[in-house]
């Protein structure tokens, strides 16, 4: 073979730490629980078809299905494929598709029953001799926080949690990691009694995604913002994950856990400690996660909790051109309830970086649009030659970092309006994922399964970052329940009650309009 048509994949020259080398999972199964909700239909398997259309699973690799149906390995391959074909990311391909469905195996039963488990074991072993599985299998908890305890002593009952020699078990926790500090603690022990520290990944998916990724590169691969990322250069921070939709027929879920529960404790906690932390040593694991806990613990909630927290319930309006409903009107919803639906949040972080700057988080559903962002907002400039009218369209500077969609950076900053007249207005400087690189971001979950099949868990947070994040929250929650009187209402398409307005303007400031 000539130089010219050596591979990159086969190049014996290549250095094995280049980064242009995709990171292949070995030999391996993932064992999926709860297959029938709509987080296994409409995220888990595309993601598990994605990953293997881009060449990132091992031949052998066996998804098994586990579930109270009666179903042959036929009909769960049928769901699968249908769940492929309607939702993957990537073409479909039915080469692809005939080599992933070879390992496709299910396995009926329900939680409590001993023989379904002992079944599913003996299906393990199968795929060990059959698809050279190698004894490294995944189960992916995709069920609700309630099973946690049934399912996890009935994988250590069966020996299904148990390693061999050379091989490896995991376990994948969906969230919500507990509803409190205590439900928290207690659900931890319980799976740390079956699965050691670092065969445990708790599913943060907004950790996945390309820009909360990139927010790390933002900060530390340039000189230009690190410098100025202290309370010396900024004023404020915002936080926010906006959806335009209700709860749908998520009640049974979602009535008494609420916006702050739902969003607030894991996925804004999450951006803000990554927003806010020191320079790792390195990107691994345990010093990711050092840095994003000391953050945690410096966090500090307001004295006066009325003034510094807000919540609200989406009212009757329209949206995206038809009238929608109020929230105590949803399917399922108790007609008294004081779920909120929009929670707001101001947060300090007594470090000397962050001191006197605060953290404004709010998140909530049925608002004007869909946007999750982290929003840097600098102070003024001290001094400014000009004449206050030429000044008077210019704000605050600003890098925004969007999440989602439409991923990418901006930036605000004032520049000088074409004319004879010297005026300086804001504008935008925009940087978007899907304009700059011509391959397409991989959804957060193909990143997050692969890093699990991996064993690299710098994505995934630990319990001292869960057990944290309930500290946080547990006294704002706690101070809600005391509250007396309704719960404020805001018009379904508008940005929230006004309390979350007022919380702002007493400090002087407003919420952006993503």
């Amino acid at each position: 073979m000539s130089p010219a048509r050596v591979t990159a994949t086969h190049n014996p020259l290549r250095d094995p730490r280049d980064k242009r080398l995709p990171r292949i999972a070995g030999p391996c199964s993932l064992v999926l629980f709860g297959v029938t909700g709509d987080l296994a239909t409409k995220k888990l398997m595309p993601a598990i078809y994605d990953l293997a259309n881009r060449g990132l699973l091992p031949p052998g690799f066996s998804l098994i299905g586990f579930a109270r149906r009666d179903w042959a390995d036929q009909d769960f391959g049928k769901i699968v494929y249908e769940s492929v074909k309607k939702r993957s990311r990537t073409p479909f391909r039915e080469d692809v598709w005939r080599s992933l469905s070879e390992g496709i195996r299910f396995v009926p039963g329900t939680f409590d029953d001993p023989k379904a488990f002992d079944l599913l074991a003996e299906t393990v072993r199968d795929l060990d001799d059959k698809r050279g599985t190698g004894g490294n299998h995944a189960f992916y908890l995709s069920i609700p926080p309630s099973f946690f305890a049934t399912v996890c002593e009935q994988l250590k009952r069966s020996g299904l949690s148990t390693a061999g020699p050379g091989s490896w078990r995991r376990v994948v926790i969906e969230k919500p990691f507990g509803h409190d500090l205590k439900s928290a603690r207690e659900l931890n022990e319980i799976v740390a009694e079956v699965f050691p520290a670092d065969a445990v990944f708790r599913i943060d998916h907004y950790l996945g995604k390309e820009t909360v990724q990139n927010l790390l590169a933002l900060r530390f691969a340039n000189q230009m913002f690190e410098p100025v990322w202290n309370s010396h250069y900024v004023d404020h921070v915002q936080i926010t994950m906006a959806e335009d939709i209700g709860i749908g027929g998520r009640a049974g879920y979602y009535d008494g856990i609420g916006a702050a529960r739902d969003v607030i404790q894991n996925h804004l906690l999450q951006l803000l400690a990554l927003t806010a932390m020191e320079e790792p040593v390195s990107f691994d694991a345990d010093h990711l996660r050092s840095e994003k806990e000391k953050v945690l613990s410096a966090v500090r909630l307001p004295k006066d909790l009325a003034k510094g927290s807000a919540r609200g319930q989406y009212a009757k309006g329209w949206q995206g051109g038809e009238e929608v409903s109020s929230y105590l009107e949803e399917d399922g919803v108790a007609a008294r309830s004081t779920t909120e639906t929009y929670a707001a949040v101001k947060l300090e972080i007594d470090t000397r970086r962050w001191a006197g700057v605060p953290f404004y988080l709010r998140t909530g559903k049925r608002l004007g649009k869909r946007v999750t962002e982290i929003a840097v907002v600098f102070k003024k400039a001290p001094h400014l030659p000009f004449t206050d009218t030429a000044t008077e369209e210019l704000g605050q500077n600003a890098v925004v970092i969007r999440v989602q969609p439409d991923e990418g950076v901006t930036m605000r900053f004032g520049a000088k309006v074409p004319g004879a007249q010297m005026e300086v207005r804001d504008v935008t400087m925009d940087f978007g994922y899907g304009r700059a690189f011509t391959e397409s971001s991989p959804e957060a979950y193909e990143r997050l399964i692969l890093d699990v099949l991996l064993g690299e868990p710098p994505l995934f947070p630990r319990h001292e970052e869960v057990e944290l994040s309930w500290q946080i929250l547990d006294p704002i929650e706690a101070f809600w329940a005391k509250t007396k009187g309704g719960i404020d209402q805001y018009t379904s398409g508008t940005w929230g009650p006004r309390s979350a307005d007022n919380l702002m303007r007493r400090d002087g400031r407003e919420w952006r309009l993503p």
